[in-house]
């Protein structure tokens, strides 16, 4: 379920060759997810899973170019999008096509990724200036892998939002855990010798943090990644709900697969959040007991 933990990681930026041009790569994702890393010059990669993302994705990736510099290798590894994702992702860097899967997509982009530093991306964070010599900074301090502090944008004016931003942060700080919109980096020697990202729907980046955490030091950095506040938006105390059950069903042993069809099924995240909390109280008790009977089975 966790990557194997190997030797403590050289937090040190490898160098690895001149990539070829971005192209688009419509092939099968099963050969995308074979795809493997070229030697490289490149310091910095930033890997985006994307699906369905035409509304955020290319203000992401012009903040990620400025924010890392226009050196940066971009990869957008796409869910089988059925919007102009990938034409907006092919004017920015290389597509990949993966199958609809968070985990397996970021395990596609590392594979192919050439840089000495991996930066994990959602297709709705920005990365705010600055985030090049505070990730050199963190990296040659010894930290072999870290995020940045979590932030929405717009930038909200509600309490309940800037409690939620300083609550993530506190639970970084104090337990050492991220989530992917936190802009989680790793050096490419500690990805490796964690094992990298699982293949799970959801929670692969919980899990990676705890992997990576076990091999290299975690550092929060003191810049602000923005992730948009639309989830929250949508419905806020049923959001955070839903992310602290999910969570908590993780930590007790459940298949993220399992928690992945029991909260969303074949339905959208919006459909199946209108589930009552009495409801989703009910899913969380089942996936726990049957993970239970298929260990004793």
């Amino acid at each position: 379920m966790r990557g194997e933990s190997g030797n403590t990681a050289n937090p040190g930026r490898g160098k690895r060759g001149e990539p070829g041009n971005a192209t688009d790569s419509a092939t099968e994702p099963e050969g995308a997810a074979n795809a493997v890393a070229q030697p490289s010059a490149r310091e910095f990669s930033v890997i985006v899973p994307a699906l369905n993302e035409e509304a955020q994705l290319e203000e992401t990736l012009l903040a990620a170019r400025a924010a890392l510099g226009p050196d940066v290798e971009v990869i957008v590894v796409d869910g089988c999008s059925q919007d102009r994702t990938k034409e907006i992702a092919a004017k920015h860097g290389t597509v990949i096509a993966a199958k609809r899967c968070r985990g397996a997509q970021l395990q596609a982009g590392a594979r192919a990724a050439t840089g000495g530093i991996l930066v994990f991306l959602h297709a709705d964070t920005r990365l705010p200036p600055g985030s090049a010599d505070a990730i050199r900074s963190a990296v040659a301090a010894g930290a072999g892998a870290g995020c940045f502090r979590f932030a929405l944008h717009p930038t909200p004016r509600a309490i309940h939002y800037r409690v939620l931003e300083k609550s993530v942060n506190w639970r970084t700080r104090f337990f050492k855990t991220a989530t992917g919109d936190q802009a989680i980096f790793a050096a490419r020697a500690a990805y490796d010798a964690c094992g990298g990202f699982p293949a799970f729907p959801v929670l692969e980046d919980v899990a990676f943090v705890q992997a990576v955490s076990a091999v290299t030091r975690f550092q929060l950095l003191s810049l602000a990644a923005r992730t948009s506040s639309r989830r929250w938006d949508r419905g806020f105390a049923r959001t955070v709900f839903t992310h602290l059950t999910l969570r908590a069903a993780f930590a007790l042993g459940a298949d993220p697969h399992r928690l992945n069809r029991y909260y969303y099924g074949k339905k959208s995240v919006d459909a199946s959040a209108n589930r009552s909390v009495r409801a989703r109280l009910r899913i969380a008790r089942k996936a726990r007991q049957e993970e239970v009977r298929g260990r004793l089975g």
